[in-house]
């Protein structure tokens, strides 16, 4: 029987801690957000995790459980895998060495979960697969305890994949066990014999590499003439940016159409370049051209946007209800902090500087997280 496995109790947290910064993690959190029906149960149970007061956390196969505050026991139930899943799973881990690497690193690939899904084998928990159970007097499903474990459990999914195994039924000494126990392809022969080698005559060469476009051209110089009246150290910058753009259409086929202006943001911002463009080679530094054009140009999104992104920062606010909003078109200004909403989806930190509103880092899908890291009321 796979022996559970028990983590010390997490102390106070501060304010702006954040939850989930793996992929897997964020989809054990929105697993058990999704479920909920109580979006002030969350903003508590998100509190309550970073309050230090939730013990030790004992994880085994089909359950994470502690014990909160007044001695409530809180449990939350995740729905084991049968053998039958267990060996397509571990056909999946098995058929790429590097599956077997990424784990034992920390690391879930992507496509080993796909792959896992595509054979029927949920690893990650979708919306009603957390069931949560405490002894409190709340019926909140997840009540606030349940809610900070779940939250305090992303933390564990974060440092070790192998958490979340354990929780579907196995844990890691008997995974690898299992795996090492698996047939492993037969070796095909190495070489051939001389004589048919030599029967096969000489292959046609392979055709010449791809240029290295990472290469750094040469220092250019002026001529023997002395002063040619080019600007050389403008030249090697103009060489650079080129050869980069190269690489860039190499590697992905394509290349982004950017105005006159655009590039000559892009070129201060990649080579540190004084154009005058402080605010705007910021603004491309944290997010291109969907930076800049949130910098530079008001616009006026989907409501049904701002009504989700206005829950998400309601819900997301720890201690207390948020500041009040002042919102014109795509711009929230909470005090000496703006938020604006790009059209690319992602929300755009400013804040007050000379009069004015400078970027402040970079996006987030989440309103409340880009609020979290700045966040200063005013005195």
């Amino acid at each position: 029987m796979t022996a559970a496995r028990g983590f010390p109790a997490f102390g106070p947290q501060r304010a702006g801690a954040r939850f989930a910064t793996s992929w897997w993690g964020r989809a054990w959190v929105k697993a058990m957000e999704d479920t909920s029906l109580d979006q002030v149960l969350l903003r508590r149970g998100r509190a309550y995790a970073k309050s230090g007061q939730l013990g030790p956390i004992t994880v085994s196969p089909g359950r994470i459980a502690a014990v909160a505050e007044n001695d409530y026991d809180t449990v939350v139930r995740v729905e084991q895998l049968t053998d039958a899943a267990w060996e397509r799973f571990l056909d999946q881990v098995a058929a790429k060495a590097r599956h077997i690497a990424a784990l034992l690193d920390r690391d879930m690939p992507h496509d080993l979960v796909e792959a896992a899904q595509d054979a029927a084998v949920p690893l990650l928990p979708a919306v009603g697969d957390l069931e949560p159970h405490c002894s409190c007097p709340d019926w909140g499903h997840p009540c606030e305890h349940a809610a900070a474990l779940c939250y305090q459990a992303s933390w564990l999914l974060d440092a070790d994949p192998f958490v979340l195994l354990l929780m579907r039924g196995r844990g890691q000494n008997e995974l690898i066990e299992a795996l090492q126990q698996r047939d492993i392809p037969e070796a095909q022969p190495a070489g051939v014999p001389v004589a048919e080698a030599f029967a096969l005559g000489t292959p046609p060469l392979p055709g010449p590499p791809p240029y290295d476009v990472a290469f750094t051209p040469p220092a250019l110089e002026p001529g023997p003439g002395g002063d040619s009246g080019i600007d050389v150290a403008a030249l090697s910058v103009l060489a650079a940016s080129a050869a980069s753009r190269a690489r860039e259409l190499l590697l992905s086929g394509r290349l982004p159409r950017h105005t006159e202006y655009q590039d000559r943001v892009r070129l201060a911002a990649e080579h540190g370049l004084g154009l005058g463009l402080d605010a705007a080679v910021q603004a491309w530094r944290y997010g291109g051209a969907d930076g800049l054009d949130v910098l530079e140009t008001p616009w006026t999104p989907p409501r049904q946007d701002l009504a989700r992104a206005r829950a998400r920062l309601e819900a997301g606010w720890e201690g207390g209800a948020p500041p009040p909003v002042e919102s014109w078109r795509n711009r929230w200004t909470l005090g000496r902090l703006q938020l604006r909403y790009g059209r690319d989806g992602r929300w755009y930190p400013f804040t007050e500087r000379d009069g004015g509103w400078w970027p402040a880092g970079p996006p987030e899908r989440d309103p409340s997280a880009a609020v979290h890291e700045r966040w200063q009321p005013d005195r």
